[in-house]
């Protein structure tokens, strides 16, 4: 490394002054100014959590509302509505009413989709949504009487032709279909039909055979293959079910994020998690049990960060004579601390893996000429090693992204980078990710937006001065 006009220990002394990690030069983009970036902040703040939103389609009386139940039911701890496209027929007039008989209800153009989708689009944004009510025997809707759909964690979008639609289909999380053979339908249609909407059985034959039938051959079963999973036998498949609420319920417990990146992760929440959180962001903490609780879980951080490294099989003789198959640890392997925060991480990682080797790297701003490495310090053979990264706050990505970069330029792949945080603001995530798409990142909470300072909202403060007690 080329040699500095200042001293390393004066450097050093200066960078133990007040600095956020992750400095930020150009703010937000080239264009964009502090009242900007101050703007963005306000609308992240109060954005509304994405819903989860189920496409759940399939042939007439295949067996829709059935599984659309019982997703709800074993939901029952989340917020989930239910949005029928039958409530989006479109009215006949009088002309068509006179010919009912003859008008193709099961055809895409008897929905008015517009409005299906403006009604999905405003749940998503988290506002309420007036569902009109369809009436099944007059073919006309109520003109005077809507259903009240609150905005809520999953929606859930069930009807025939749910994925007719490629503006409809691409507002979608998950998109099932019910496979159900065609005479048990047929025998379900008439049923309904004939005592729920009033109608004769002759007349629901005609239907099926004129409308029904070739509309399913036609649109219904070529939108299956949009479909991310099909279930056989409709509700009285309770393993395939079981299955999909699994999958919605980890993703409703992830963060947006992790949705955009599946290089971020934020290691599950407990209350033990929150409530240390908790007390490390209140300013009125104790130094010692803010150390003392910072310690914790920077200690989670780490282990869960050391899951992230490949392991090989090993099988060992326990005392009993008995052999136990189990892993071997990932031997080439070591930490590098963004300095000065960075090192506050250090002891749990030593903690974690014996000898370990630590390296050290230092991004100072020196007045207004931007972002500048001053002192970088790592393995002569880093190129060959796994590297955690350590930096307990993750707030514009900037100086983490110069880290990253040195790294890389010392041959360290950027798959093999583990990026460690206690907290990170999701302009940092956006930074590091898109920049990164290999390299992991494992935090313990993301926070919701920088300030016009830059300063990771709610946040906790700048934590090395908070850390080392040189915040008086």
């Amino acid at each position: 490394m080329p040699e500095e006009t200042m001293s390393i220990d004066y450097v050093m002394e200066k960078a133990s002054g007040p600095h956020f990690s992750g400095l930020r030069i150009d703010g937000p983009t080239s264009s964009s100014s502090p009242s900007s970036a101050s703007a963005s902040a306000v609308l992240d703040l109060n954005a509304p959590k994405q819903p989860f939103v189920i496409g759940v389609s399939g042939g007439t009386a295949s067996g829709k509302t059935t599984v659309c139940d019982m997703i709800i039911q074993q939901l029952h701890d989340h917020r989930v509505v239910l949005v029928n496209q039958d409530s989006f027929y479109r009215g006949l007039t009088p002309e068509e009413s006179e010919r009912v008989h003859e008008y193709n209800f099961d055809h895409p153009d008897a929905f008015d989709t517009e409005q299906l989708l403006d009604c999905i689009q405003t749940l998503k944004s988290g506002q309420s949504y007036q569902v009109p009510i369809y009436d099944f025997k007059n073919h006309r809707r109520c003109s005077d009487s809507f259903r009240q759909v609150n905005a809520s964690d999953v929606i859930i979008l069930e009807g025939i032709l749910v994925f007719h639609d490629q503006h409809v289909r691409n507002l979608m999380n998950m998109k099932i279909f019910v496979d159900t053979d065609a005479d048990v339908r047929l025998a379900r249609r008439i049923r309904r039909d004939t005592v729920e909407r009033g109608r004769d059985v002759d007349s629901v034959l005609e239907q099926y055979a004129k409308f029904v039938k070739p509309a399913f051959d036609d649109f219904v079963l070529p939108s299956k293959k949009y479909a991310d999973v099909i279930i056989p036998r409709g509700g009285d498949n309770h393993v395939a079910i079981d299955l999909i609420v699994q999958h919605i319920r980890t993703k409703l417990g992830q963060h947006d994020l992790c949705k955009i990146y599946p290089n971020v992760y934020v290691i599950q929440s407990t209350f033990q998690i929150r409530g240390m959180h908790t007390l490390i962001r209140d300013r009125e903490i104790s130094k010692h049990d803010f150390v003392f609780y910072s310690d914790r879980l920077i200690r989670l951080v780490v282990e869960h960060g050391l899951g992230h490294l490949p392991f090989t099989e090993k099988q060992v003789v326990t005392p009993t004579g008995s052999t136990y198959t189990g892993v071997d640890f990932c031997k080439k392997l070591c930490g590098v601390s963004i300095v000065r925060s960075g090192e506050s991480m250090e002891n749990a990682l030593r903690a974690c893996c014996k000898g370990i080797k630590i390296g050290k790297i230092l991004i100072h701003r020196d007045g207004d000429n931007g972002k500048q490495l001053i002192y970088e310090k790592l393995p002569k053979d880093i190129s060959e090693r796994h590297v955690l990264l350590l930096d307990p706050v993750l707030a514009t990505g900037n100086s983490a992204n110069q880290a990253i970069e040195l790294l890389i330029h010392k041959g360290v792949p950027e798959s093999h980078i583990i990026f460690l945080n206690l907290i990170s603001a999701p302009e940092g995530i956006h930074c590091v990710s898109k920049r990164f798409p290999s390299l992991k990142i494992v935090t313990s909470e993301i926070d919701v937006a920088l300030n016009e300072e830059f300063r990771v909202i709610p946040g906790m403060g700048e934590f090395g001065d908070r850390y080392f007690g040189t915040d008086d």
